[in-house]
């Protein structure tokens, strides 16, 4: 295990250059053909039987080696973010107002230098699935391909997935058992009232008074609905309503994000969501909707799969590189696949501190760390190797 960084060192330049490629042609959620379609390339040509097709633009790769039963699942994600790239970096985004602020290049990257060492070498006995998802941004790509049979026609024992982390030191490997990261619901609540003269307000029923009360009014789910001792987020997001000074509207509209690091809590939350945008817009004269549009299940890493992570990431980098992972209330829909398939984990790559590579995810000035390349790679291949260890 502790040579696997000099093993793959042959390979830093090629992936390097692959993942600069990913960089500058980004792609949305659920329109990664050409990411998928170059990924398909790759792993064909060097031996593995690809299906295309899971929730759109994903793909499952299988390569088999030896006699053994068992199987290992690993997973990165492939899509890009709606933000304009400011980085200036020479392989910056060329598709306007979309980029990979994210580091969803290089997650692939990983994986795929991962791929190509594994189908050369063979050094395991079993099968090896490679998961490439689309839409993790929209939450939703892991579940659709679970609902297009992912588990079904490729069952795994166990399986992995990781992430990079802006602000956490380059190259060092950092692990949470359990809940490891939130869930998220987002809803939008529209409040109906009737519309009129701003100088008669007694003939309306003002939607942007009870928006008001209804924004102030929600913040109490966190501070005496939820349990001190417990996470939970509410926030609203957008509030769009009216557009002059002398109109009362007929509409108003709320856009909310839910975080929480527990079912129960989730569970609670919403309900209370939906109490008490009810009941606010009824004392005002006015009606709700509530549309919840998408949700994700808290991240829960198995016990075992964590410990076994971080086990073979010390073997590979050393445990002075492996730590404690702080909680996270962002989201990740890998949540989905560990929901269905228990057995498995995610953990965080540190992308560095400084400059781009410390910028925060999601902002226009970040950018992947190439030096995490052969690290996570690594990482990827001692998994295969120890899990599927060959009786050679």
């Amino acid at each position: 295990m502790s040579s696997l960084l000099d093993d793959l060192a042959p390979l830093k330049d090629e992936f390097i250059a692959f993942r600069h490629d990913l960089h500058m042609h980004p792609e949305l959620g659920f329109t990664e053909k050409r990411t998928s379609d170059l990924i398909a390339s790759k792993l064909e040509e060097w031996g593995y039987t690809v299906e295309r097709g899971f929730g759109g633009t994903g793909l499952v790769a299988t390569l088999h080696n030896g006699t053994s039963q068992k199987v290992i699942g690993l997973r990165a994600e492939m899509d890009a973010l709606p933000i304009v790239e400011t980085t200036g970096l020479p392989w910056q985004s060329g598709q306007k107002g979309i980029s990979h602020m994210c580091g969803h290049d290089g997650h692939t990257t990983m994986l795929v230098c991962a791929a190509k060492y594994l189908a050369t070498k063979r050094p395991f006995d079993g099968t090896l699935h490679l998961i490439f998802q689309p839409a993790e941004e929209l939450l939703c790509g892991g579940s659709r391909m679970i609902d297009d049979g992912l588990f079904d026609k490729y069952p795994c024992d166990i399986l992995f997935a990781q992430h990079n982390m802006p602000g956490l030191a380059a190259g060092n490997f950092y692990f949470h058992k359990d809940a490891a990261m939130a869930s998220s619901d987002t809803v939008k609540i529209t409040v109906t009232g009737k519309g009129g003269h701003g100088a008669m307000p007694q003939k309306a029923k003002d939607p942007v008074v009870a928006c008001a009360q209804l924004v102030m009014a929600l913040q109490s789910i966190v501070s005496r609905n939820v349990d001190p001792f417990a996470q939970a987020v509410v926030t609203i997001g957008a509030l769009n309503v009216g557009r002059a000074a002398n109109v009362i509207p007929d509409q108003g509209e709320l856009l909310l994000t839910i975080r929480t690091m527990a079912d129960d809590v989730r569970k609670l939350v919403l309900v209370r969501i939906n109490e008490i945008a009810t009941s606010t817009a009824s004392a005002f004269g006015c009606q709700t909707t509530i549309d919840h549009q998408n949700g994700s299940p808290v991240l829960i890493n198995g016990a075992k799969a964590i410990d076994f992570a971080r086990q073979t990431a010390a073997e590979i980098v050393g445990a002075d590189h492996c730590h404690d992972s702080p909680l996270f209330m962002a989201s990740e829909d890998f949540a989905f696949m560990l929901h269905a398939h228990p057995n498995g984990c995610y953990w965080f790559i540190g992308n560095g501190t400084e400059g781009c590579n410390g910028n925060p995810l999601h902002n226009g000035g970040f950018d992947f760390n190439d030096e995490n390349i052969l690290p996570g790679a690594a990482l990827f291949v001692g998994l295969v190797e120890k899990y599927l260890k060959s009786a050679s």
